[in-house]
């Protein structure tokens, strides 16, 4: 059984057993792309105050690529826009130029919604 807390420390990691805040198995797990290689392209505007932004899901790349990716995807654009939990968010209705703008840097995105 793995000690979980310590009244001395504190909640204990329960794969190194160190204190959470001495915790060094977190920071050396390698940061896997969240994406599954199936890049949809969407439209949205629930919950936005009736705004329109285009959603990127499904991009198999790291925190920096994909953060690059959306810098790149937005100048294209020439609008502003977020990267958000593996989403990336590009505001008004900008379909079209992002897909095309992916399959140029040699991705296959899908168009996903009306």
């Amino acid at each position: 059984m793995a000690l979980v807390y310590s009244t001395e420390t504190g909640r204990m990691c329960p794969d190194c057993r160190k204190p959470l805040a001495d915790c060094v198995c977190k920071s050396t797990a390698k940061a896997k792309p969240a994406g599954d290689g199936n890049i949809k392209v969407s439209r949205e505007s629930k919950g936005r105050g009736g705004k329109t932004v285009t959603l990127v899901r499904g991009l198999p790349l790291d925190a920096d690529a994909l953060a690059a990716l959306g810098k790149q995807l937005r100048s294209a654009c020439g609008s502003g826009g977020t990267v958000k939990d593996g989403v990336v968010e590009i505001q008004g209705d900008h379909c079209e130029r992002v897909m095309a703008e992916l399959v140029k840097q040699g991705y296959k995105p899908k168009r996903v919604g009306g």
